[in-house]
């Protein structure tokens, strides 16, 4: 069965939506007595109605009469859109009688003077699909081989190839001809037609050709390299013998000033070649177009090529010794390049070149340091983290990691120093030999940080590895001139009286008077130059000033610090005098604190946890105890290593998971022959090879074990009208990344011929219909197959509705509509899981702005398992560790993360439980908190959690019914 749904469409023509509505007696007369202005738009506008389904057959006369004969280029330009588009054969499949005028019309034009009518009409006849219009024409095209014009010549190459490939009856000696025309032709677009002809048609002459011009192969252009490659890449590929006949070819275009060709060459020989000095000069080749390509998405597509190359082994100790190349990237100024680069970079380091690469981290952190971009501060958090793992990978360079970054401490990028300090507190765990410096560099820095989150981690840090008598008492003496003079409170009170005293000051008359200064010389001074100078000398501490802010949590940091060390210092001070001053003065500050956090003098008061904190530090050097003594000094540290061992165990696993598994053969193993097999062998232990293999193929199960059930297409049909309905339709639904391609299936139930049977369709949400489906007729109990497009802009719930509209032949009545069922987008086809670090969802939670709650309402009472069955239906990630999921508990609490295609992200955490004094098969209870940047897809996200819900609930109530 035909129809013009089927036809296929060459040319895709605007039609405005604002166009009047046209009349056919009107278009006649202007085509057959208009001007060739008004004989164009007439044309114009029957192409606009033929587009749009309408059958002008009244209109074709006309035009091969009136139309056909003028000379004007635009006319003959819409007039091939014409015949492309126009119906050339009866119902019964036979040319009609006017096309033998239209073929006329066709060899004068091939015959044109004018190099554009040529051409156009030879790019026009590569989409004729009637070799009763071509067959004629062949002459003409074959003359047309020998123009003076290049742009007649390369068409009548394309032509030739068309004709060829559909109907090779029609000029059977095609690649002879093209063969010999090849080695006369000198134009390079010309060169290029003819050798893709001949790589497709007939790939002996190509070679031969390729053969008697290899050593010229370099002077080519472009586009016949690329032609050229791929003929290699294919021949090669098919016959392994030819490799050593053009792989020097090969390496020749490495060298193309063509992007292109170089990046195809390299890939080429790849697959030909394992030498590593191929692979060697391929990823070198790589590396360049990387660097000196402007295009980040060139970029990005070079940069999987190599990771892709890493994933070799035997390519990845070639990559090893280009580490150093392949940081040059680092030179773009696009994050994700960088970030790209600099994880395969940290992959492919060695021991040989760490110590290059860390210099070169190190001088691209002083580089960027100037910049106060966020990508800057970005790029500078990602070099951190970079050189953390360099440093635990390679202890070595730890020594000098860590004075460069120390130095992101004092800086405002929060993030970058969060991740200096996480860093510091693993390597300081990690490396005993390293504690020395790095209490040495925190102690330099501490004073000049500017951040209440980085002060408290130093703190932490200082107070658990200053284990020497001496880095004790250094860090005391750094804590107390941080915070100032004792009590606060005092300290405090002196400087607000100052500051009244300055401000009175102010308001008297700036009279100067005369002051001896220490060299007996006369200076002036004002009461403005006191006021300013006076409150320079009287800023606040940091920790102080923190505190004044209301955040006490510092304060009970510092407590535990003092604490740990004093407890420690005890333990090392022989001088019971020094411990007792020691302890006394840590007493001094916490009791300063309490004091300070109480008085009012702070914009908010000291929380009541934070109390309870310090008071219990206080009580442990009051009244020190072994346990209390034992959980200060030891504790803490115990926990960060478990925390790390585990955190390297997890690590470990997912690089496990991430190795392909390797067929473990061992060397005393029988080596089976099929052509020494005798057919007894066969029925035992191993079988035939040929059925193993079948069955391997199409997952075939032994011992008649029932096979699983896959999903299909027929899964994703939705009906769209009744059985009954005079017009029946169902849609295939196909989803592929950001589109949609809707494949509606219409039967003509009745016995009437439909006319203009349209599917009018429309949508809601993030969606946008392409183009409109074209009318199509139905004959009786005739059916059709329409298809339509939907682009998709964003991870929403989307809705496709609409009706189908039709005419009767013979019927007076108005049109008949039958309104369709609505198609639902399912959004998980657009999210996939993904997973971020805890810091990561943490800052994407606190900056979220939309959040949907949803409520747990299920059956199940398996905590694990219901969370098992949230992570399939939502397509979502659990970031919680298995351990903290491990055990028999009442309550579970999970964070999960997804990221759709379009780039946006979603977090969810789960909080479940088993409702007390109930029976244990009770339903649990609890809420799912989505949080996303958009409205839409935290909306969406909870629909589908409460459409799961509900399908999962009715299926097990409906088992307990029927059981």
């Amino acid at each position: 069965m035909s129809s013009v749904a089927d036809q296929a469409c060459y040319t895709l023509i605007n039609i405005p939506v604002d166009a009047e509505p046209l009349n056919e007696l009107q278009l006649k007369q202007d085509l057959e007595k208009g001007n060739v202005a008004v004989k164009t738009e007439a044309l114009k506008k029957t192409i606009h109605m033929i587009i749009n389904g309408e059958r002008l057959p009244g209109l074709l006369m006309t035009i091969i009469r009136f139309v056909l004969p003028l000379q004007d280029h635009t006319i003959k330009k819409l007039l091939l859109i014409f015949w492309e588009i126009v119906p050339k054969t009866t119902a019964d499949g036979k040319l009609m009688q006017e096309m033998i005028l239209v073929c006329d019309a066709y060899r004068k034009d091939l015959q044109h003077p004018n190099e554009f009518v040529r051409g156009s009409t030879l790019r026009f006849l590569c989409k004729l699909k009637e070799p009763e219009l071509l067959e004629p024409l062949m002459p003409a095209i074959i003359t047309c081989l020998e123009h003076r014009h290049s742009y007649v010549r390369r068409n009548a190459v394309l032509a030739i190839f068309t004709i060829y490939r559909n109907f090779e009856f029609l000029i059977p000696d095609a690649p002879e001809l093209i063969a010999k025309y090849l080695e006369s032709e000198q134009d390079m677009s010309c060169r290029r037609n003819a050798f893709l002809m001949l790589l497709h048609a007939d790939q002996s002459k190509a070679l031969s050709y390729l053969a008697a011009c290899l050593d010229q192969v370099p002077t080519f252009g472009d586009i016949l390299q690329l032609v050229i490659v791929e003929l290699i890449y294919k021949v090669c590929l098919a016959n392994p013998a030819e490799r050593a006949r053009f792989i020097r070819c090969i390496y020749s275009l490495l060298n193309s000033p063509s992007a292109a060709v170089r990046y195809e060459a390299a890939g080429t020989l790849i697959t030909l070649s394992s030498a590593p000095t191929a692979i060697k000069a391929a990823a070198s080749c790589y590396i360049e177009l990387v660097v000196k390509e402007s295009d980040n998405n060139v970029k990005l597509i070079v940069l999987d090529r190599l990771v892709a190359m890493k994933e070799n082994p035997n390519h990845e100790k070639v990559l090893q010794d280009l580490v150093m190349d392949i940081l040059r990237v680092l030179g773009s100024p696009a994050l994700e390049v960088r970030t790209k680069t600099l994880s395969l970079a940290m992959d492919l380091v060695t021991s040989r070149t760490i110590d290059e690469m860390v210099q070169l981290l190190k001088k691209e952190i002083v580089r960027s340091t100037g910049g106060g971009q966020e990508d800057a501060n970005k790029y500078r958090q990602l070099l951190v983290k970079t050189l953390h793992s360099c440093s635990i990978k390679f202890p070595d360079v730890a020594s000098t990691v860590i004075p460069v970054l120390t130095e992101f401490l004092s800086e405002n990028n929060e993030a970058a120093s969060s991740d200096v300090l996480v860093f510091i507190r693993e390597v300081i765990q990690r490396f005993d030999n390293l504690r020395p410096l790095i209490i040495e560099k925190l102690l330099e820095v501490f004073s000049q940080i500017r951040s209440v989150n980085i002060h408290r981690g130093a703190l932490w840090i200082l107070g658990e590895y200053a284990t020497s008598r001496d880095d004790i008492e250094n860090v005391m003496v750094r804590i107390r001139s941080v915070l100032g003079d004792l009590p606060l409170i005092d300290a405090e009170n002196k400087r607000h009286a100052g500051e009244t005293t300055t401000e009175g000051d102010e308001n008297m008359q700036a009279n100067p008077a005369q002051l001896v200064t220490s060299d007996g010389t006369y200076a002036s001074q004002s009461a403005f130059s006191t006021a300013s100078s006076g409150k320079k000398e009287e800023k606040r501490p940091a920790l102080v000033q923190y505190m004044m802010d209301g955040d006490f949590f510092i304060s009970a940091a510092l407590s535990t610090t003092l604490s740990k060390l004093a407890l420690r210092y005890k333990e090392m001070e022989k001088d019971s005098k020094k411990s007792k001053k020691m302890q006394v003065e840590s007493m001094l500050i916490m009791s300063s604190l309490l004091q300070f956090g109480r008085s009012g003098l702070p914009t908010k008061a000291i929380t009541h946890d934070d109390v309870e904190r310090i008071s219990i530090c206080l009580r442990s050097l009051a009244c020190p105890t072994t346990v209390v003594e034992n959980v200060f000094t030891h504790g803490c540290r115990d926990a960060l290593g478990k925390m790390l061992t585990a955190k390297a165990d997890e690590e470990t696993q997912n690089q496990k998971a991430k190795e392909k598994p390797s067929n473990v053969v061992q060397v005393d193993d029988p080596i089976s022959f099929l052509q020494l097999t005798k057919g007894s062998e066969l029925s035992d232990g191993t079988g035939d090879v040929f059925e193993q293999s079948l069955s391997a193929a199409v997952a075939g199960r032994a011992g008649g074990e029932k096979e699983l059930p896959t999903p299909n297409a027929l899964s994703k049909v939705t009906q769209l009208t009744g059985f009954s309905d005079p017009v029946y339709a169902e849609a295939l639904v196909h989803v592929n990344q950001y589109d949609i391609v809707l494949d509606v299936l219409v039967v003509n139930q009745t016995e009437d011929t439909l006319q203009n049977c349209t599917l009018e369709l429309a949508t809601m949400g993030d969606l946008k219909l392409v183009e409109r489906p074209q009318p199509i007729v139905l004959a009786p109990r005739d059916f059709a197959s329409i298809k339509a497009n939907v682009k998709v802009a964003s991870t929403e719930n989307g809705v496709i509705f609409g009706n189908i509209v039709y005419d009767v032949t013979g019927a007076a009545s108005d049109r008949s509509v039958i309104v369709l069922n609505d198609i639902h987008i399912d959004i998980m086809d657009y999210i996939v899981p993904a997973t971020c670090t805890d810091t990561e969802f943490r800052k994407m939670w606190a900056e979220f702005e939309w959040e949907n709650k949803v409520s747990v309402l299920t059956n199940m009472s398996d905590l694990r398992a219901y969370l098992a069955q949230l992570l399939k239906n939502t397509n979502m990630r659990c970031l919680t560790p298995e351990k903290a999921l491990s055990g028999q508990c009442g309550f579970m609490a999970a964070n999960m993360y997804a990221k759709s295609i379009f780039g946006e992200d979603a977090l969810a955490n789960l909080s479940i439980e088993k409702p007390l004094n109930k029976p244990d098969d009770a339903p649990i209870v609890g809420h799912i908190r989505i949080r996303a940047k958009s409205q839409g897809m935290a909306l969406s996200l909870g629909d589908k959690i409460n459409f799961a819900q509900k399908k999962s609930t009715y299926k097990q109530t409906k088992v307990v019914h029927a059981g």
